[in-house]
């Protein structure tokens, strides 16, 4: 069997009944893709219970969905299925608290690719880092693709979803947080002191964090470019930030 084959297996649910069952279990699920125009009672009924535990639903063509499922009969309805269970912010802190140390958190504003978003979880898992949060919508999700490239960290990181980014950070700005953001045009990052409690910020990778997310951030950091071009791959960046902040601390 093909790797390919092997992650489709491990992430894929497809069918009314596996799906609806998922969803009731309260196993974690980070997406429901369903056919463009399905309407049938089952699926409803489905779509209404994953909507009342806020599990994001996406309307698709049946051809995408016989694609993700190698051509077996999904029915109309896909779940994708994340390998771990998510965090919550609340536990970061109290994870934090509980080691004695000022916290410690990677907030990634729209990490689309999974191995970006596995090999930031492997780095923070090494870094000393408390917990990774990322949105609902437009972000890798924990997938079998992340845990593997997170080499078994995602087992060990705690992951933590939210609905908005920058309300995220002001909540964590009025719990004392202080939070860098990183892009172009900013502080050199050695001469940023990352030694209190901290959020690092890491943006999508092409367009790098939001204006909004970059409004609320109190310090934005860059990395010195020698070269040709302008900027380093998100998970590199994000480990060359990590490392420096578990230096100061």
């Amino acid at each position: 069997m093909t790797e390919k084959n092997n992650e489709v297996k491990s992430d894929v649910i497809s069918g009314r009944n596996p799906v609806s069952e998922a969803v009731r279990s309260n196993r974690p699920i980070d997406k429901i893709l369903v056919a463009r125009g399905e309407k049938s009672g089952a699926v409803v009924g489905i779509l209404a219970k994953a909507k009342q535990k806020q599990i994001p639903i996406k309307e698709v063509d049946r051809t995408k969905l016989d694609y993700i499922t190698g051509n077996t009969n999904h029915q109309g309805i896909v779940a994708f299925a994340a390998v771990k269970e998510y965090s919550t912010v609340e536990e970061i802190f109290e994870y934090a608290e509980s080691l004695g140390e000022s916290p410690f958190i990677v907030v990634l504003d729209e990490v689309e690719d999974p191995h970006n978003l596995g090999a930031i979880i492997r780095t923070a898992e090494c870094a000393g880092v408390h917990g990774v949060i990322v949105p609902k919508r437009r972000s890798a999700s924990l997938s079998y693709t992340v845990g593997k490239a997170s080499a078994g960290a995602v087992e060990y990181m705690r992951v933590a979803r939210v609905t908005n980014i920058a309300s995220l950070l002001d909540e964590l700005k009025q719990r004392g947080i202080w939070v860098y953001g990183a892009d172009m045009d900013g502080t050199d990052y050695r001469k940023c002191d990352f030694s209190g409690a901290c959020a690092i910020v890491i943006g999508n990778e092409g367009k790098g964090i939001s204006r909004l997310v970059r409004e609320k951030c109190d310090v934005i950091v860059s990395l010195p470019m020698k070269g040709k071009i302008n900027s380093l791959n998100a998970s590199v960046a994000a480990g060359i930030l990590m490392y420096s902040a578990m230096n100061n601390r």
